[in-house]
């Protein structure tokens, strides 16, 4: 069940306040936390594309928030894992359907507040990571107003405040993976 395999994932990660705060909202939603009717908050999946030398950032204007930002969106039933859909949600919004996970481990947890257009109150987001063919075309969906590619060290300024940060943790925690 896809509930129980992202509690053993989220269980498999070093602990952390982030980790337990998931742990608890997964195991009291139950399978509910991971589904977009499921209640006002709920998991999500997200995917930080990168080039082959983790140089360059491939990112979405999201046409709701009005921000760059990663790909990721809602599980969805025919997802067999949060992993899965943040593939899913990542080809989807790059129109790069060769992407490939660079791993199915997790990466990223950050809980977000939502306003305005959006009609869920928080996501629980799960981020990993996928590599792009250095020559892969890609578009933007009918949720973004543009795809790019920016450099690691000099991300665009309309990112929410808690990104920079965010793609720092990724990449070292993806560097470090492949130093071992």
């Amino acid at each position: 069940m896809i509930v129980d395999d992202f509690l053993t994932s989220l269980a498999a990660l070093p602990a952390s306040p982030a980790r337990e705060s998931y742990l608890s909202f997964v195991t009291a939603g139950g399978s509910d936390a991971l589904k977009r009717d499921g209640g006002p908050e709920h998991v999500t999946a997200s995917c930080f594309v990168f080039s082959p030398g983790f140089e360059r950032v491939l990112l979405c204007f999201h046409r709701k928030g009005q921000f760059w930002v990663q790909f990721g969106g809602h599980i969805e039933p025919q997802d067999a894992s949060v992993a899965d859909a943040a593939l899913r949600e990542a080809r989807e919004e790059s129109g790069i359907a060769a992407l490939a996970l660079h791993s199915d481990s997790i990466v990223d947890l950050d809980r977000h507040e939502l306003h305005g257009g959006f009609a869920c109150a928080a996501h629980w987001d799960v981020g990993f990571v996928a590599i792009a063919a250095a020559d892969a075309v890609f578009a933007a969906s009918d949720e973004s107003e543009d795809v790019r590619w920016f450099a690691t060290n000099a991300l665009p300024e309309n990112v929410p405040d808690s990104f920079p940060a965010r793609i720092g943790a990724v990449l070292k925690a993806v560097l470090a993976d492949a130093a071992n």
